[in-house]
């Protein structure tokens, strides 16, 4: 070793955190939404033989596989809740009950649709089977078909299909897909297999009754598609020699046309997409606010010959590791009640503490009411850390008369630390601010930043066009109308 080198020794003390077994699938389980946990609990049901329903929950998963019978089989359950009464004085507004869902006169709540059945697919193949084709036609017609995306827009060139079905040992000839095509384009909704907006707009244009102003807006799409766009209607009424009203009632039909036919399936899904609460708010006729747990978990148990009871001490070597065999199963299914236990419990008080801070917009269902708020302020409610919180309220809904809400939904920042307005408050002032603006005159994000600030609230031009993109509100350009 070379006189110039040396190794140093040092000692250095350092703490580390590090999750106990039980706390890693408690964070795993909590960050799931209500029917994947409903599938972990039935999978574990079926993988450990320790572990059994209550017999008071017995017939959970059956019930709900009757109710759901004609479905493809998503799984659910429900439970009462896991709450810590003491947490919470008799005086408080909010009213926590346990569901006891296992009742015989339970109510088994029904799951919310937010997309529809039919399939853009399936629709324009049973229309092609409707046409008067040949087998090899209603082949190209079912290849084209594919390549039209949810939106009703054809993706691909021609002869890139024709080369597709050639790999496929399907000989066919660029006119014999151009032939296909035009027919595919002539099924319902209007406007499906468009190559562009324009397109799109005029397939739908040639399927109405011929009258004067059809023909007016059939130009001004196709030969002044550009100054439409950017909306130089008066440089498009000159050109075209037409009057103002002439213009208006053009420019209004081509506004009711879909520029996106295929979202009349829900995106072309042919599935329905479901959102099952994982609670429901109630409000008594004195404001006393009730929160319903509504998961269809069943209450588990450990099954009686796996119990502790039964371990024996002075066996033989088989026999040991027969009671090894029962013990790490009985501790797995010991660690899965409890992770069980704590994440309800977990969700409750998150959702109780919402409720807490929220408390004026789940008595009026005003959103303008809901009220600054972060994860910060459910730590200091509930004393949970702030990544629990977050997985605690990531993919969980609740459910109130007016409607069915993310938990998400009712975090919102202050726009200044010294300020206690909501960012709902203000989007809404916004809105107002917008709706009854000079239509031929729109207003610029820094005369709506003055406006608002006249109202009380200081928001810079910047963060007013932060908000107006939230919202889907055009800039001042592409709000602008023919007649205010």
């Amino acid at each position: 070793m070379a006189s110039n080198e040396r190794i140093d020794l040092t000692q250095e003390q350092v703490q580390i955190q590090t999750l106990s077994p039980i706390q890693v699938q408690f964070v795993r389980v909590l960050g799931m939404s209500g029917p994947a946990v409903e599938e972990e609990v039935r999978c574990a049901l079926q993988e450990n033989p320790a572990l059994e329903k209550c017999e008071d929950g017995e017939d959970s998963f059956d019930a709900f596989d009757r109710e759901d019978s004609d479905s493809d089989g998503d799984d659910s359950m429900m439970s009462g809740d896991y709450s810590g009464e003491d947490d919470y004085s008799d005086d408080d507004p909010i009213d926590r009950y346990n569901g006891n869902n296992h009742s015989a006169d339970d109510t088994y709540y029904t799951r919310t649709v937010v997309a529809p059945v039919d399939g853009l697919v399936d629709s324009l193949d049973s229309q092609l089977g409707e046409l008067d084709i040949d087998d090899r036609q209603k082949i190209i017609g079912e290849y084209i078909v594919g390549n039209i995306d949810n939106s009703g827009y054809m993706t691909r060139q021609l002869q890139d299909i024709a080369d597709d079905m050639a790999f496929q040992s399907i000989d066919v000839s660029v006119a014999e897909v151009k032939y296909m095509f035009d027919k595919v384009r002539t099924l319902e909704p209007a406007g499906i297999g468009a190559v562009d907006l324009r397109d799109c707009l005029l397939l739908q244009l040639c399927r109405k009754e011929v009258t004067h102003i059809v023909k007016i807006a059939t130009e001004m799409v196709k030969n002044y598609f550009d100054l439409y766009s950017k909306k130089h209607y008066e440089t498009i009424r000159r050109q075209m020699s037409i009057s103002e009203e002439e213009l208006l009632e053009a420019d209004n039909l081509i506004k009711s046309l879909n520029p996106k036919p295929g979202s009349v399936f829900g995106g072309g899904s042919d599935q329905e997409i479901y959102i099952t609460p994982d609670f429901r708010v109630e409000v008594d006729d004195d404001e006393v606010i009730h929160i319903v747990a509504l998961n269809r978990i069943p209450e588990l148990q450990i099954e009686s010959s796996f119990s502790a009871k039964n371990d024996e001490k002075n066996l033989s070597r088989s026999e040991k590791e027969a009671q090894a065999f029962r013990k790490r199963y009985r501790d797995e299914a010991s660690t899965f009640i409890q992770v069980l236990k704590m994440r309800q419990q977990t969700l409750m008080e998150v959702m109780t503490a919402i409720v807490k801070i929220q408390r004026e917009f789940f008595l009026t269902q005003d959103e303008r009411l809901i009220r600054p708020m972060i994860l910060k302020d459910i730590n200091e409610l509930t004393g949970k850390d702030l990544s629990v919180i977050s997985r605690a309220t990531s993919n969980k809904y609740v459910e109130i008369g007016c409607g069915t809400y993310p938990l998400k939904f009712f975090f919102n920042e202050r726009p200044k630390d010294d300020d206690d307005a909501s960012l709902f408050e203000i989007k809404a002032k916004l809105q107002e601010i917008v709706d009854s603006e000079n239509k031929k005159r729109p207003l610029s994000d820094e005369a709506i930043s003055k406006l608002l600030e006249e109202k009380g609230y200081r928001i810079a031009r910047r963060t007013v066009a932060k908000y107006r993109e939230q919202m889907g509100i055009p800039v001042a350009r592409w709000r602008k109308q023919i007649k205010g």
